[in-house]
């Protein structure tokens, strides 16, 4: 019998599919859901429909695909993208993206895959977001990877590994694409960066070949932009506390974090999947030393991300204010800095501290995103 060492990391698959569906269908949490997506609806009947589904294929079509599509029209003014022709039907690739939102910006990237008739990818999550069996029969029911994080260094290099196996193996098999963040958590002050480390995971299982082993992944850069940055408060909070003390997150932070990015007026919202990273520019970066490689390579991948980014009037004014000149003024009326500048001060009315502080961290995480890509 073929040991699977992926069972515990990978979405559910075969006869595991539909008792996951069942017990979403049983959890008491479900009433809540049903009512945010059906107001007014029974909620037994949504329940009833979930345990009559049977696998992860249905439960994105006819519920997940849903549920985003309500999201965006509740709480944007519309999702845009572009280089979807950057998409190859006929091969799995392995989206790198930047990263704002915990839940919406893999999810966003799915629903415009499914809306284009190419097949959606997995979705690696850390499991610091998988807090209990119902949030795991969700997640792994929406072909997520549970991402095993650990602060022991022999546990993390083994969960790194099974990490880089499964995401090399999905790939090269072509069962699947699948989506990662740049980054191990959000990005907090508006500047995308790739992590090395992450490239580093990636090349665990390869062969030994640099150029060979990361072309075979086909990593096509994608860049996510908010008009309004998914929990901007909760984020300048953050960045406030870190330049006085160590940040340690709260029992819950995480789901609620994931909640506000939810529920939270987002504006426009704009994806671009940029073209794959080409063989002749991963060999370029091969030529250079064991480290520098993959500094290389994660400019790569930066220059992409920041290429295909889309710059609102909220960063443009934000610079204007946070710098105090009117560099930008030309893109953007009175009125609408008038209204970012009462959303600004909305945002960080409660604040106890020092109020001149939290606007300019506020206004930094916007400004710094033009910033990068200038």
């Amino acid at each position: 019998m073929k040991v699977d060492k992926f069972k515990d990391i990978r979405p559910y698959e075969g006869e595991e599919q539909a008792p996951a569906l069942n017990r979403i269908a049983s959890h008491p949490l479900l009433k809540d859901i049903a009512s945010y997506l059906f107001p007014g609806k029974n909620p037994d009947e949504f329940r009833l429909f979930i345990s009559s589904l049977n696998s992860v294929s249905e439960f994105q079509d006819k519920v997940m695909l849903y549920a985003i599509n309500k999201i965006v029209s509740d709480t944007s003014k519309g999702l845009s993208y572009d280089g979807i022709e950057n998409i190859s039907e006929k091969k799995r690739h392995l989206f790198i993206s930047n990263h704002r939102d915990i839940l919406l910006d893999s999810a966003l990237i799915q629903v415009i895959l499914k809306t284009n008739g190419i097949e959606t990818s997995e979705m690696a999550v850390g499991d610091n977001l998988i807090t209990d069996s119902f949030i795991e029969d969700i997640a792994r029911s929406n072909k997520m990877i549970k991402v095993i994080r650990s602060n022991n260094p022999r546990e993390l290099y083994k969960s790194s590994l099974l990490l880089s196996e499964y995401i090399r193996e999905s790939l090269t098999s072509e069962r699947s694409s699948v989506w990662i963040a740049q980054r191990n958590g959000r990005t907090k002050n508006g500047i995308d960066i790739t992590e090395q480390g992450l490239l580093k995971m990636l090349d665990m299982s390869g062969k030994g070949d640099f150029s060979s082993d990361f072309n075979e992944l086909s990593i096509v850069p994608v860049s996510i932009s908010y008009e309004y940055e998914p929990c901007d408060f909760l984020k300048a909070r953050e960045l406030y506390i870190t330049r006085r003390t160590k940040y340690k997150k709260a029992p819950g932070e995480d789901l609620n974090s994931i909640l506000t990015g939810i529920m939270q007026f987002k504006g426009q919202i704009h994806i671009n999947f940029n073209k794959s990273v080409s063989y002749s520019e991963i060999e370029e970066c091969s030529q250079k030393g064991k480290n520098e490689r993959f500094k290389c390579l994660a400019e790569v991948i930066d220059k992409k991300i920041i290429e295909g980014y889309k710059i609102w009037n909220s960063h443009r004014i934000s610079s204007d204010i946070l710098f105090k000149n009117s560099n930008n003024s030309k893109f953007y009326t009175s009125e609408e800095r008038r209204s970012f500048e009462e959303y600004c001060d909305f945002k960080i009315s409660e604040f106890e501290g020092d109020k001149d502080e939290i606007k300019e961290i506020f206004l930094s995480i916007y400004a710094n995103a033009l910033l990068n890509c200038q």
